[in-house]
């Protein structure tokens, strides 16, 4: 019994997509008896029968007051404990949302407001890096393709959006045509950078932070990226200067509950790629390995409980296809 209740009730957003589902998982395997409770616009997925029970997004905008009474009546209905945001989006609804569910006493597992505001800029992240004399990747928002050259080398170059995460939006330049063709597709939204190291010294990072600059020991994996961007190998990793960079960040940037720090490594320099101020895809792989973020929030933000320092598994861990079949009920 917890807390005078029999179950945890959890809501996880974004349970058609790989974070909402790794979240799940995760949950499944904690030490915690937790109830589900998936939202999601798309019904039409392995996501809603993973859950105990699943709600679907209504056609609406979020910043409108039908999607507001969504909300209000999915929290009252189903009793619910604590908010996981399994997608980006869902996390910049809850930030813009949190005086309301703390009126309706409801914990949400969501990181400093000044963290997720600084993330969703690439260009102003790294320009803090520069101000915490921390390493960060060569980057330029050019006139031209000649000024590219000249302050970020030779290419390819790297363009990307300054808002996003994953590898939706970049691109690999290779002349003034490409430059010419991926700026105007991507309108405001692109800086460049030169591209360091290489797919063999990409790592993912899991932090639990306190927002405080203290954290949990973190997780380092060397990582192997699918075409979409999202973690398809993984092996636990040892190393110094990943581990010096991540408690550079952690002590700078503060973050409070799940954090991902992407790096990139070039001569024994780790360079930050990104800050997910929030679950990111390779949080079930994680947990296999012993850091299960979702129960580590539940301790903290419903319980406002420190949690316990994991236990690392070492290991390699691989994403594969698998079928997901669900029988109609009126089969004979």
């Amino acid at each position: 019994m917890i807390s005078g209740k029999t179950e945890i009730t959890v809501l996880v957003t974004s349970v058609s997509a790989i974070i909402g589902q790794g979240i799940i998982r995760s949950l499944r395997k904690s030490r915690y008896s937790v109830r589900i409770v998936g939202v999601d616009r798309n019904n039409r997925s392995p996501g809603p029968y993973l859950c105990d029970a699943f709600h679907q997004k209504p056609a609406c905008d979020e910043d409108t007051s039908d999607y507001i009474a969504f909300w209000c009546n999915i929290l009252k209905k189903e009793r619910v404990d604590i908010i996981m945001p399994g997608l980006e989006v869902d996390m910049f609804f809850l930030d813009a949302q949190r005086q309301l569910f703390k009126e309706l006493d409801v914990a949400i597992a969501i990181n400093r407001q000044e963290l997720i505001a600084l993330s969703a800029d690439k260009w102003q992240l790294g320009e803090k890096l520069v101000d915490a004399g921390l390493p960060r990747i060569p980057s330029s928002i050019p006139e031209n393709w000649e000024q590219a050259v000249s302050e970020l080398g030779a290419p390819p170059l790297l363009l990307k959006p300054r808002s996003g995460n994953g590898s939706r939006g970049i691109a690999r330049l290779y002349d003034e045509r490409d430059f010419d063709y991926w700026r105007m597709k991507s309108a405001d939204n692109w800086m460049l950078q030169r591209i360091v190291g290489d797919d063999s010294n990409e790592f993912t990072v899991g932090v639990f932070g306190f927002g405080d600059g203290e954290s949990i020991d973190p997780i380092i994996l060397r990582r192997r990226l699918s075409g979409a961007g999202n973690t398809l190998e993984a092996q636990v990793a040892y190393d110094l200067v990943i581990e010096e960079a991540t408690q550079r960040l952690t002590g700078y940037f503060k973050p409070l509950g799940p954090t991902n720090y992407q790096f990139r490594k070039e001569d024994n320099i780790a360079y930050l790629l990104e800050i997910n101020p929030r679950f990111s895809s390779s949080n079930s792989l994680r947990t296999a390995f012993g850091f299960n973020e979702p129960e580590m929030a539940i301790d903290y933000f419903k319980f406002g409980k420190i949690p316990l320092m994991p236990l690392i598994k070492e290991g390699t861990a691989w994403r594969y296809s698998e079928d997901f079949v669900h029988y109609a009920s009126n089969i004979i």
